[in-house]
Order: structure tokens, then C-alpha cells, then sequence
């Protein structure tokens, strides 16, 4: 091998290892903050709200037994 092929190959080496380091930095997720951190909760702000995301979510049929699994009806 001529000595100029070996510095072409090794010069192009380096960039795609450099293409690659600048790929991850861009392309890496962001951390997600870590509990007590001191970032804004999501959790509701009243007691009224908290309410109404348990009566939206899991309000149901006051009627219908839930306690031992869900209640499914056949399709057919």
C-alpha cells in the first residue's frame, strides 16, 4: 500500500468516527428527571380534579361486580 492511500483511508476513518459521535450526541434521548429532583409535578392540582380523573377513568358500573376480574360479555 502507498504511504498516500494509508493517510486517505485513515483520514476518512477519523471522519466517519467523528459523523458518528456527532450522530449520537444529536440523535441521543434526553434524560427523563429523577423523583424529588424538584421537577413540576404532573399529579393533579385539587381534590376536585383528583376526583373527576377517578370518576373518568375508573368510574364504571356501580352495579357490576369488578372486584374478582372484569366483567366481559361474549360477542357471539
Amino acid at each position: 500500500m502507498s504511504p498516500r492511500l494509508v493517510i486517505i483511508l485513515a483520514l476518512a476513518g477519523i471522519a466517519a468516527l467523528s459523523a458518528g459521535v456527532v450522530t449520537w450526541i444529536v440523535v441521543q434521548p434526553r434524560p427523563a428527571p429523577v423523583s424529588g429532583s424538584g421537577a413540576a409535578a404532573t399529579l393533579p392540582a385539587s381534590d376536585t380534579e383528583r376526583s373527576e380523573h377517578r370518576e373518568k377513568f375508573f368510574g364504571g358500573d356501580p352495579d357490576r361486580n369488578v372486584r374478582g376480574g372484569q366483567e366481559m360479555k361474549p360477542r357471539w
